[in-house]
């Protein structure tokens, strides 16, 4: 089922993410109904705080991005088939030179901008089945990662700009919370009494 995508502006984008337990109520369905919602909306990524959930899960398939030409041949292979569920994922280090990635968010339609982050991070996490995995992961597969990662702390890729850059975006931002965008996904919008498709 395509689930609603909650828009800027809604508080459980602010809130940092509980942690989930293997019981959580019909978390094979949701992680199937995220999927579904991600791909129909063109996303590589999709974190639970995005459909109004506030649990520490996300997934990523950057799939698309392996068709990026301007990338090296070991740099598609990484994005290529990478398709995964992280479960009560933890950060343990971000490290190596920031480089600069221009970003979008299903939750900001119509807002990319350059975001600068740390090339490799290490992420303690459990899979769909909860089996506990750390892995460490670099370029733009870390960037995808730690773009969903913060969703669950509560961060939004806008927070990373600049403040000039926060002040040209602030009626964008009013106008999204408020619905008044057009977009070819569901979303619910917090300034809006109903979401809309």
């Amino acid at each position: 089922m395509i689930l609603p995508i909650v828009a800027y502006g809604d508080p459980v984008l602010r809130k940092k993410a509980d942690f989930l337990d293997s019981d959580y109520p019909d978390l094979e369905q949701l992680i199937s109904d995220m999927w579904e919602t991600m791909y129909n909306a063109n996303g590589v990524g999709l974190a639970a705080p995005q459909i109004g959930r506030p649990i520490r899960l996300f997934l990523v398939d950057t799939e698309p991005f392996a068709e990026d030409e301007e990338l090296s041949e070991s740099e598609r292979a990484a994005l290529k088939g990478f398709k995964r569920v992280f479960i009560n994922a933890r950060m343990d280090s971000e490290t190596g030179e920031k480089w600069a990635f221009n970003e979008g968010c299903l939750s900001i339609p119509d807002i990319r901008e350059d975001v600068s982050r740390k090339d490799t991070i290490t992420l303690t996490y459990q899979d769909e089945n909860f089996e506990e995995r750390t892995e460490t992961f670099d370029g733009l597969l870390a960037r995808v990662i730690q773009h969903e990662y913060d969703h669950i702390e509560g961060i939004l890729f806008t927070d990373k700009l600049s403040s000039l850059k926060k002040r040209l975006l602030k009626g964008k931002l009013t106008n999204i919370s408020k619905g008044k965008i057009e977009v070819d996904y569901k979303m619910r919008f917090p300034a809006m009494k109903k979401g809309r498709n």
